[in-house]
C-alpha cells in the first residue's frame, strides 16, 4: 500500500503557471499553459505527462473556464502525442485555443492525418521549438503558427518559407530588446520570452506623451501603503496624473459597478471603491499605464502578490494585506523601472517588508520564496498537498488578477 501513495502522489505534483505571448506591439494577446510534472523515477515521463496534460485540462478548462482565467486571449495548450491522436481528448473552446504540438513529434501520415482534424474542429495548430527537415516537414501541411527557439540556430531560407506558405511566426526565447527587434523587423508577429522585464525595455517603451511624474506615483504607492490612507491626499495626488483620473472614473463607471447615477469626481471615485479596491485598481492603472512593458508584467505581479495574500491565511504571524503587498512590491523594480534599493528606500515600508523583498529574510521572505520557487516549478521535495495548496491558490489568483486586468485600457 505504501508503494501506491507513492505513486499517487508523484502524479499529483505537479505546477501550472502562464506564460505571455505579445504581438509586435507587444500587447498582450495570449498565454502558453505551462505545466511542469515532478516525475519519480518509477514512473515514465510519458505517463507524468499525461497525467499533468488531464490535471492542467480539467483545472484550467472545466474547473476555471477561459474567460475567467484569462478573458478573450489565445491560451497555447501543450498536447502531447497521444492527446493528438485522440481529438476528443482535446479542451472546448476551438476558437480561443492553439494546440501545440511538442518537438519530439514528427510528420508520420497518422500525426498529419489527426492534425488535419484538429484543424478542422476549429483549432490552431502550433509547431512547437520546430526544426525543419525530412521527418517534420509534412508537418508544414497543417501548422498554422511556428514556434522558433532563438537558443537554436535560425536558418533564414526556413524562415522564407514559412512565410511563403502564409504560417505566422513566433520567436519564442526572446531575452533581449535588439533580438526583439531584429525578429520583429524579420516579420514575427509573436514573441515569447521575458526581453520586456529588462530596463532597457521598460525605458524605451515607457509613455512619455503622458504627464506621468514618477514621484507623484511613489507618494500615491506610498500613500496605500498605511493602515489608513488619507483620502484627500491621495485625491491630491491622483489628481496629478490625469491620466490615471481619467481611468480611475472610467473604471468606477463601469458596468461592473450597475451605478444609477454618474461618478465624476476622484473623492467620489475613492468612497465608491472602498480601501481594498482602490489600492488594487489604483495601483494596476497607475502601473499598466508605465508603458507595454509594465502591461506585460503586471498580470504576473497581480497573481503573486494575490498567491502571497491567500497562501497567508491561517498564518496568524502574518498579515494577508502585507503578504500582498510584499508579493506585489517583489517586482516594482520593473514594473517602475527602477532599481530596488533605492525605490524601497522612497516608499515608507516596515524594515519586515524590506528585508523580505531585498534578501528573503524573515516569515514573509519565506512566504515570498515559496511563490517564486512555485513561479518556476522548483518545487524540489515539496509535499504533494502543499504543491495542490499552490495551484489552487495560483488558479484563484490568476483568475483575480484576469478581472483585475481586464479594467485597464489597452
Amino acid at each position: 500500500m505504501e508503494s501506491v501513495k507513492t505513486n499517487e502522489a508523484s502524479e499529483a505534483n505537479y505546477c501550472i503557471a502562464l506564460q505571455p505571448i505579445c504581438n509586435a506591439n507587444m500587447r498582450h494577446i495570449a498565454d502558453e499553459l505551462l505545466y511542469r510534472s515532478s516525475a519519480s523515477a518509477t514512473f515514465a515521463q510519458v505517463n507524468d505527462q499525461l497525467m499533468a496534460t488531464a490535471r492542467v485540462v480539467n483545472a484550467a478548462f472545466f474547473e476555471t473556464g477561459l474567460e475567467k482565467l484569462i478573458g478573450n486571449r489565445k491560451l497555447f495548450f501543450n498536447a502531447p502525442r497521444e492527446w493528438i491522436l485522440k481529438p476528443e481528448l482535446l479542451p472546448p473552446n476551438p476558437e480561443q485555443v492553439v494546440v501545440e504540438v511538442l518537438e519530439n513529434v514528427t510528420g508520420e501520415p497518422e500525426i498529419v492525418n489527426a492534425l488535419k482534424k484538429i484543424r478542422k474542429m476549429g483549432f490552431d495548430v502550433a509547431l512547437d521549438d520546430f526544426i525543419l527537415n525530412d521527418s517534420t516537414r509534412p508537418l508544414l501541411d497543417v501548422a498554422s503558427i511556428i514556434k522558433v527557439d532563438l537558443f537554436e540556430p535560425v536558418r533564414e531560407e526556413d524562415i522564407q518559407e514559412y512565410q511563403d506558405r502564409g504560417i505566422r511566426l513566433l520567436a519564442e526565447k526572446v531575452e533581449d530588446l535588439e533580438t526583439f527587434k531584429r525578429f520583429k523587423a524579420m516579420g514575427f508577429e509573436m514573441f515569447q520570452g521575458y526581453f520586456y522585464a529588462k530596463p532597457e525595455v521598460h525605458q524605451e517603451t515607457s509613455r512619455k506623451d503622458r504627464g506621468n511624474n514618477r514621484s507623484a506615483q511613489i507618494r500615491i504607492l506610498a500613500e496605500l501603503q498605511k493602515e489608513e490612507p488619507d483620502y484627500r491626499l491621495l485625491e491630491t495626488f491622483i489628481a496629478q496624473d490625469p491620466q490615471l483620473t481619467f481611468m480611475l472614473l472610467k473604471y468606477v463607471n463601469s458596468a461592473a459597478f450597475r451605478r444609477r447615477s454618474e461618478v465624476t469626481t476622484i473623492h467620489q471615485a475613492l468612497n465608491t471603491l472602498g480601501l481594498d479596491r482602490v489600492r488594487s485598481i489604483v495601483t494596476t492603472v497607475m502601473l499598466a499605464n508605465n508603458g507595454p512593458a509594465s502591461r506585460l508584467l503586471l498580470p504576473q505581479a497581480l497573481t503573486r502578490a494575490q498567491m502571497c495574500e491567500q497562501l497567508s491565511y491561517g498564518m496568524s504571524d502574518i498579515d494577508p494585506r502585507t503578504a500582498f503587498m510584499v508579493g506585489l512590491m517583489s517586482m516594482m523594480d520593473l514594473l517602475m523601472g527602477m532599481e530596488m534599493q533605492p525605490l524601497m528606500a522612497e516608499l515608507p515600508l516596515s524594515q519586515e517588508i524590506k528585508q523580505a523583498i531585498l534578501s528573503r529574510e524573515g516569515r514573509m521572505g519565506k512566504l515570498l520564496n515559496l511563490v517564486l520557487a512555485f513561479e518556476h516549478a522548483q518545487m524540489g521535495n515539496r509535499s504533494p498537498d502543499l504543491i495542490a495548496r499552490l495551484n489552487q491558490a495560483w488558479l484563484l489568483s490568476q483568475q483575480w488578477s484576469n478581472e483585475i486586468m481586464s479594467q485597464v485600457d489597452y
